[in-house]
């Protein structure tokens, strides 16, 4: 890595001729409001945050959002943003010898200290590859040198970071603030010591003090059967376990506080405050709340302040209240209210993005519809039949559910949508057919609370794919043949309805990409040429129906796994066993491995675990081997008065 200190040339003079052949130049040309731009050589240390997919998907993003500005709002820190080129001008970057670029100030990246790349997807790895690739990068770490960046990654899609081992220098496991900082402040003194030990000096420094898991520091052992025998550290001090990064009061970290304004069409265009992280409700296919965990609530008070001066900086009109389940919150009624109450009569509307069935209730209902304008209502039951939501331990009944619709329907909803999963373990034919029997009793629900016809539900289906650190981590997988058959079973049994039928949109996802999603999410390191083979064969945006391509997948598969005895049925509709060491067991999310077998052993016999936020704790070992807490209210604590709260602008 070479210590630049005179700032590499602005790309945009080479660039902006190139802009008016492609598809969306604007979302390659920044100046956003509220983008930050640094002097390159006031920075000690200079970071790239990529999310490897479109601006238009990643531009949202909140994780990004807040790494952005903890970043910057250090004076030697500098931080800008880069996004996955689309495929027209990919093409002509590469003809005009121009690299990837950040959209700050059209630098390029491979001038950067570090690229830090945020992975919602393992189908986002190809991006990855082509990002590096077009950056000038070695794909492989083990060729990259002092004048190359860190590529450094974290998100969801990379608490198993095995099969990208080959292509990462380090991960980050769990909440990124306090990480990007860590990681900072030993790189600015190994800097300042004179940068002992060059490369790996750094990558060991990184592991010992920062807490990030450094791939090349860790060797791993295969059985004659495919298994995985152990994965040891190859250097002394490199610790056998490593802990993600857990943020335990999010009062004290309220951002983001000026989001970037997108000068392109987002696939969201709000401000978003997330009211709470973690989540404990134990659905055992739900990788991001098993990961995630503890809850911590932010503070009512907390949020009423972060959404001013957020509207005031954004001039957006719409507020998402994030979490993984929103509802949840403890004072989530006087949040509702309150905000409401505040900004009446003004064009600012709430909206809870995640609302579970059951906390679901007409108060909440009317303050989201306060100011008339009425964002959709998703709910999810995820299983067809109690049965089968008992196995995944989503505590929701038939008769919540309908309860739930009939109170939106009559606080003035006409439609929602219902999301379902198809695939889950023990799942059965009758199962996914329920659905379509569930559904139109909520149409029936709705009619009947309304005394009108216009009552529309839309059924949305996704294939299951197990996930790490899940109780589902054991599963196998189901094969594209079996969902196609029950999604076909489904279908008829809405149509033939007459009742209800027409009232009913049934949609649902390829089963295609969860194959390879489900080949990466479980994964270990002899995937790296698989990977690589794909975008090789031009695998990009794999998580566009589009540009998704099976069978180069399938090709690269039999290809990059030849010779090691393994195929992708081992890898996916495989079930494991208790003894099989898991290529993600030495990444500690602070889930006791027991706890998660235990739990799987309680979806096979169709028992429930409770909430430990209202119920004790059940020992998943979170709290006690992370020593981290729940942190939830009710405070008591109100936002101010409407009278001194701002008025409409």
């Amino acid at each position: 890595m070479t210590d630049v200190t005179r700032e590499p040339h602005s790309l945009y003079d080479r660039l902006e001729p190139l802009l008016a052949s492609v598809a969306r130049p604007i979302q390659y040309v920044g100046g956003e409001v509220n983008s930050i731009r640094k002097d390159w050589a006031d920075a000690e240390v200079r970071w790239v945050l990529m999310y490897p997919d479109t601006y238009a998907v990643g531009q949202p993003n909140q994780g990004l959002a807040i790494l952005y500005e903890v970043l910057n709002e250090q004076d030697w820190i500098l931080a800008e943003r880069s996004f996955a080129v689309w495929p027209d001008l990919a093409e002509l970057l590469s003809a005009h010898r121009l690299p990837q670029f950040t959209l700050e100030n059209h630098r390029p990246v491979g001038a950067f200290d570090l690229l830090g790349v945020s992975l919602s997807t393992e189908l986002g790895y190809t991006n990855l590859l082509a990002a590096l690739d077009l950056a000038g990068i070695p794909l492989h770490a083990a060729d990259r040198t002092g004048d190359h960046p860190i590529v450094i990654v974290g998100g969801h899609g990379a608490v198993n970071p095995e099969p990208i081992a080959d292509f990462i220098d380090a991960a980050v496991l769990g909440d990124g603030e306090e990480a990007v900082l860590a990681v900072s402040r030993v790189l600015r003194a190994w800097k300042a010591a004179g940068r002992p030990g060059g490369r790996d000096g750094l990558l060991e420094r990184l592991a010992i003090t920062a807490g990030c898991y450094v791939p090349r520091f860790y060797d791993v052992g295969y059985l004659p059967d495919g298994r995985i025998e152990a994965v040891r550290p190859n250097r002394p001090g490199i610790p056998a376990r490593v802990e993600k990064y857990t943020l335990q009061d999010l009062d004290d970290w309220p951002y983001p506080k000026a989001p970037l304004v997108p000068l392109a069409e987002t696939v969201h265009e709000r401000y978003s405050v997330e009211i709470f992280r973690g989540c404990t409700q134990g659905c055992r296919f739900c990788q991001a709340g098993m990961v995630t965990r503890p809850v911590r609530e932010r503070s009512i008070d907390t949020i009423g302040r972060m959404v001013e001066a957020g509207l005031a900086a954004t001039g957006l009109e719409e507020v998402g209240l994030l979490s993984l389940s929103s509802a949840d919150h403890s004072e989530i009624g006087s949040i509702a209210r309150e905000l409401a109450d505040r900004y009446a009569g003004t064009n600012v509307s709430l909206s809870l993005p995640s609302t579970r069935v059951d906390a679901f209730n007409v108060e909440l209902a009317e303050e989201l519809a306060r100011n008339g304008r009425r964002a959709g209502l998703t709910f999810a039951p995820e299983g067809g039949s109690e049965r089968l939501r008992r196995v995944i331990n989503k505590g929701v009944t038939e008769e919540d559910l309908l309860q739930t619709v009939a109170t939106a329907f009559t606080g003035g909803w006409r439609s929602v949508k219902l999301y379902f999963m198809c695939g889950l373990p023990t799942e059965t034919d009758e199962d996914v057919v329920a659905i379509a029997d569930l559904a139109a009793r909520v149409i029936e629900a709705g009619r009947r609370a309304t005394g009108q016809r216009d009552i529309h539900c839309t059924v949305s289906i996704g294939a299951f794919v197990p996930k790490p650190h899940t109780p589902f981590q054991w599963a196998g997988q189901a094969d594209i043949e079996t969902i196609d058959r029950r999604l076909r079973l489904l279908r008829d049994r809405v149509r033939a309805d007459r009742r209800y039928g027409r009232a009913i949109g049934v949609r649902y996802s390829d089963g295609r990409p969860g194959v390879i999603e489900g080949l990466l999410a479980r994964g270990d390191r002899r995937l790296g040429p698989v990977i690589e083979a794909a975008f090789r064969a031009g695998a990009r945006f794999d998580g566009w129906s589009e540009h998704f391509d099976l069978d180069r997948w399938l090709a690269a598969a039999e290809s990059g796994l030849a010779g090691t005895g393994v195929d992708v049925a081992w890898y996916t509709t495989r079930e494991r066993g208790w003894d099989e060491v898991l290529p993600w067991d030495h990444l500690d999310l602070g889930l006791d491995r027991n706890w998660l077998w235990d739990d799987w052993q309680a979806a096979l016999a169709e028992d429930a675990t409770a909430d430990c936020r209202w119920h004790g704790c059940y020992d998943c070992g979170v709290c006690t081997s992370l020593g981290t807490r729940t942190e939830v209210g009710p405070t008591g604590r109100h936002l101010l008065p409407p009278a001194a709260a701002p008025g409409p602008a």
